[in-house]
């Protein structure tokens, strides 16, 4: 998720947002709930903000440092895990 770089200020877009309870695999949601304490933002800010940039067809991350901490977040919950999988998953 890239940060505001300087210059003019960005416009705020008011939006509404809804709860909503989705079922997702119990490691990715450890991963992500780290991945946005790590950058200090709500889980939700972290979904759309992956949403918004895959819907643009972008990388939501790319930094190396990024990625290196993403890697970290995965080996601690065992997570090992690629795009292949997507589609793979099945219910105990």
């Amino acid at each position: 998720m890239a940060t505001q770089k300087s210059g003019p200020p960005v416009k705020k877009i008011k939006v509404e947002r809804v709860q909503t309870g989705i079922r997702i695999e119990k490691r990715m949601l450890k991963v992500l709930k780290a991945l946005a304490e790590y950058f200090d933002i709500t889980l939700g800010d972290l979904i759309e903000g992956i949403v918004l940039h895959s819907f643009d067809g972008k990388v939501p991350f790319e930094k190396p440092e990024t990625l290196k901490k993403i890697s970290e977040i995965k080996k601690i919950y065992d997570f090992n895990f690629d795009s292949s999988a997507s589609h793979n998953f099945t219910e105990e």
